[in-house]
């Protein structure tokens, strides 16, 4: 069954750290040089991808001892907070393009690009941590793969338009402290029982 504010929850948090990650660059790039949809449904099948694995490290945990789960989820979201807040800038990374425009082409290449890139990323890793923190797979897979495909919509559709508006330093900053906030809730329970 759906849980709604698992689901929410789950959507905020993975979206805010997405966000100013190398695949919303990825994705505008992709999507300025090519169809929006064809690139939309590799990087969508993609993220479906990681998502299924992150969810099945996830219920792999929850067969451990509570405390011990919501300690190691406390310290990987600890990390992960660390990660955001010390990462320095990226830059746009060279995409090549592919001879045929083709959807098959077009759609392979921004499938492999992401299966690639976004291998054990802190997403992948944070997504892993939801599914074992509320053992809802369903919940957090949905929650998870909904806010990847809105990144990647938002970088395939208007990428330049949203950093004008916002600064990736807030949303990196926004997304540390929320991931923080749920260490804290993690580490205590796992100390508290």
């Amino acid at each position: 069954m759906l849980s709604i504010s698992v689901t929410a929850l789950v959507f905020g948090v993975v979206f805010l750290a997405e966000l100013p990650d190398k695949t919303a660059l990825a994705g505008l790039m992709l999507g300025t040089r090519y169809r929006a949809s064809y690139v939309f449904v590799g990087v969508a099948a993609a993220f479906a991808v990681h998502v299924a694995l992150a969810i099945a490290a996830g219920s792999v945990l929850t067969l451990l001892p509570h405390r011990v789960v919501q300690g190691v989820v406390g310290a990987l979201f600890l990390a992960g907070a660390a990660v955001l807040l010390l990462k320095k800038d990226e830059g746009e990374e060279e995409i090549k393009k592919p001879a045929d425009q083709s959807f098959w082409k077009v759609a392979g290449a921004g499938f492999m690009l992401i299966l690639v890139a976004e291998f054990g990323d802190l997403t992948q890793i944070m997504t892993a941590n939801l599914a074992a923190r509320y053992d809802d797979p369903f919940s957090v897979g949905v929650g998870a793969v909904l806010a990847l495909w809105a990144v990647a919509g938002l970088g395939i559709l208007g990428g330049r338009t949203l950093m004008k508006h916002v600064p990736l330093k807030l949303i990196t900053k926004i997304a540390a402290v929320v991931m923080l906030a749920l260490a804290g809730f993690s580490l205590y329970e796992a100390v508290a029982g």
